[in-house]
């Protein structure tokens, strides 16, 4: 393990269209913007579930996107 490991990681299977594949729940970088840009561009198959970036070696979470944080996306009217 190396100081500049990131780990992309959630509770439910990550998709988007950096993602092949059927998804994944937990992936390393070595680089934390690669890391954090492929977590912003990701969902959850499970909608609304949050996705998370860990700096391996402390356990820090660097960066957290859960749900929907645009408002056209909002069930609330």
């Amino acid at each position: 393990m190396t100081a500049n490991e990131f780990r992309i990681e959630s509770n439910h299977p990550i998709s988007g269209w950096l993602v092949s594949g059927s998804g994944f729940q937990q992936s390393l970088f070595g680089d934390r913007a690669v890391a954090v840009g492929m977590a912003a561009k990701s969902v959850t198959k499970s909608s609304g579930q949050e996705i998370r970036v860990v700096h391996v070696p402390t356990g820090e979470v660097v960066f957290r996107k859960s749900g929907s944080t645009r408002p056209e996306f909002s069930d609330e009217s």
